[in-house]
């Protein structure tokens, strides 16, 4: 009798495979190629295999995960946990035991090849005027003759020399108020938060006298895959520390609908995701100011900008209702608050907290700050700017009129669903340049400047090796295998004969082209399958039908400039998108990086109190159009199917770059299925 099995699906890398039942976590990780890390070889002491089962009903992954999924909580765990503490929800990999069909998340401590967050701050000149600065003020001392509470004479000071009227003061506050003033004879200095559409200002902290410390603020850009955070100097806008975290909601969904999904299947889930990001959000408030050195209490606002999912889970609002239509959204204006109510407890606590407003209810707070960064509402051009993500938010106009939609473009794009596929993190293969003539690959990795034929590359590598590749590589290696004939306009893959290498190999009933070999030396397979060549042409469909559907709006073939914007969009070369048919055609000394603007806009609305009146002002003008209901997007995403298009011209990439005409379609494969359908 067959041996049984479970299914084991781990997040946020999507490798999946069957494994006995009774495999420990470890084993199956090991087995099916998962980064997660041991050192004790798995005795339970060294804790780095801690992983998180989910439970629940996953749609996305066609599989409902039982409590009983895994083995219970052994003595080993169980000692590890009285001595050292395991996280809510935890397990230790080599203790847990597969029992049936599981999805398991490895958090990031627990990878051996940490991520690199690429959405690092960009340099940029803003506007300093922040909604909360210090003032310094001499307070009357009490009379009793003229009876009056220290807060008031306070507020009396506040008026006299800074023209800030009516102050208020939480009560958390008022205990620190009289031993403040007392102990700095009579002076402090205020950290005093003011509210740009002309409502009370508050008092956030008070210190005796005369206080030479420094106010800083947290700009938080929480994407569906990663959360990256930057922890900023009020007085003059420098970026002290900047750190990002995978979302541990990927372990509920690795895109926003599987999400919403999981809150419809799952009473709770929707509790669930939000915990799970507020608590990832806190920890790395945390992290920055431990980094940065910099006291937690002085950290005193910090602003968010999400899309429209993590919007509602990060406010602990139901996103169900942006899964059906008419996608209503609970609120689309900025929301001011205290940062507690959104989980940050690590921070000042009177810190105030600002959400960017959304656009519509697929287009979020984080397109309203790419808009805010790039400002194509000011352009006399027309600029097309694509923040390209697991979920890509589009920007289309100028002066005259600005459009915006959004366009799911799911996770390959960051190395999910890929076969050989990661996280940026050193290691990963980020760049891939293909001989046209010889078919011969070279790359780079992340952690090393040299290409792999360089001489000294294998010795500059030697601490992480290759270990597979992320988002950007499989972006450049499908466009070179394009560009060098080894892919048709179809996306199939040519076999050995038609291509002329060794290195397309059969694969099943397709081929896969080899980039790295080094199994002989225990290394990895690293190939680009045609799952793969899928995967990437059903991403970049969709971005490029989110684009064309915005142009057909304005009535334009044509682009004067394109932006990428976004984590992965910052590392992408033009000419390979091009290729692909990411983006429409454009003159590609025009096509541009803007890094992470979505980042960027959290600063601006942190550092620049104007700003929030600006963008709230903009994104009332800003005209949403739906992709989910408009016919035209699924017409658009068929032809952008091809490699680049099926009927499109791009002649200005003609200009620079000869696709060859290959076809390796023979007919063979289809028509055999047809036969099969009709018997």
């Amino acid at each position: 009798m067959s041996e049984e099995t479970a299914l084991v699906i781990f997040t946020p890398s999507g490798k999946r495979g069957r494994v006995p039942l009774g495999t420990p976590v470890l084993a199956a990780a090991r087995q099916l190629g998962v980064d997660l890390d041991s050192v004790c070889g798995g005795r339970g002491i060294c804790s780095k295999c801690q992983v998180s089962p989910g439970q629940g009903s996953f749609p996305k992954h066609g599989v409902t995960v039982a409590k009983t999924a895994l083995s219970d909580w052994n003595a080993v765990e169980a000692r590890y946990d009285e001595k050292r503490g395991l996280k809510e929800g935890r397990r230790l990999g080599c203790q847990a035991l597969v029992q049936s069909d599981v999805v398991i998340d490895v958090p990031p401590e627990s990878q051996v090849h940490k991520q690199v967050v690429r959405k690092a701050a960009t340099e940029r000149a803003i506007t300093m005027d922040p909604a909360t600065r210090l003032f310094y003020v001499e307070v009357r001392e009490p009379d009793m003759h003229e009876p009056s509470g220290d807060l008031q004479r306070i507020r009396e000071a506040l008026k006299r020399d800074w023209d800030i009227d009516d102050v208020q003061a939480a009560p958390a506050l008022l205990g620190k108020l009289q031993p403040a003033l007392r102990k700095g004879k009579w002076s402090v200095t205020l950290a005093v938060w003011q509210d740009h559409r002309g409502g009370r200002p508050a008092i956030l902290d008070i210190w005796p006298g005369y206080f030479e410390g420094r106010l800083h603020g947290l700009a938080i850009d929480l994407g569906s895959t990663t959360i990256a955070a930057h922890l900023c100097d009020l007085r003059n806008g420098q970026v002290v520390a900047s750190a990002g975290v995978m979302n541990p909601q990927i372990r509920f969904g690795e895109d926003l609908m599987s999400r919403v999904s999981y809150a419809m299947m799952n009473p709770g889930g929707d509790a669930e995701m939000t915990a799970a990001v507020r608590t990832a959000m806190d920890g790395l408030a945390l992290e920055l100011a431990t980094e940065a050195g910099v006291s937690p209490s002085e950290i005193v606002e910090a602003t968010v900008v999400c899309n429209p999912v993590m919007h509602h889970l990060l406010l602990g609002i139901d996103p169900v209702e942006l899964g059906q239509a008419p996608f209503a959204l609970a609120t689309s204006d900025a929301v001011n608050t205290e940062s507690g109510a959104i989980g940050l407890g690590a921070i000042n606590p009177l810190a105030r907290a600002y959400i960017l407003p959304c656009i519509a209810g697929h287009v979020g707070a984080d397109c309203a700050a790419v808009a805010l960064s790039e400002e194509p509402y000011k352009a006399d051009d027309l600029v097309l700017i694509c923040d390209v993500g697991t979920n890509a938010e589009i920007l289309l106009g100028n002066k005259d009129k600005v459009l915006a939609c959004s366009s799911p473009t799911g996770p390959a794009f960051e190395g999910a669903q890929i076969s050989s596929g990661q996280r940026a993190a050193p290691g990963a293969i980020e760049r891939v340049e293909i001989d046209p003539v010889t078919k011969e690959p070279r790359f780079r990795v992340i952690g090393s400047d040299l290409w792999s034929d360089d001489p000294g590359f294998d010795a500059a590598i030697a601490v992480h090796g290759v270990t597979g590749i992320c988002g950007s590589g499989i972006i450049e290696a499908v466009a070179e295998m394009r560009m060098a004939g080894l892919v048709d306009p179809s996306g199939l893959i040519g076999s050995a004969e038609q291509t002329g290498t060794a290195r397309s190999i059969p694969d099943g009933r397709t081929h896969s082209y080899v980039i790295l070999d080094a199994r002989d030396d225990d290394g990895p397979l690293i190939t680009v399958t045609q799952g793969d060549i899928r995967a990437i042409q059903l991403a970049k469909s969709a971005l490029y039908a989110g684009a064309r559907l915005l142009m057909d709006e304005l009535g334009t073939d044509t682009l004067d400039r394109v932006v990428l914007a976004g984590a992965f969009g910052a590392h992408i070369s033009p000419k390979h998108a091009m290729v692909l048919g990411m983006i429409p055609d454009c003159d590609l000394a025009h096509v541009t990086s803007a890094g992470n603007a979505a980042g960027t806009g959290a600063r601006i609305a942190l550092c620049d109190i104007s700003a929030r009146a600006r963008i709230e002002a903009e994104v009332h003008r800003i005209q949403k159009v739906e992709t989910a209901i408009e016919p035209r997007f699924q017409e658009h995403f068929v032809a952008a199917n091809a490699i680049p298009h099926a009927t499109a011209p791009f002649p200005h990439l003609s200009s620079v770059v000869s696709l060859p005409e290959v076809s390796f379609n023979t007919g063979g494969g289809d028509s055999s299925r047809r036969r099969r359908r009709r018997s």
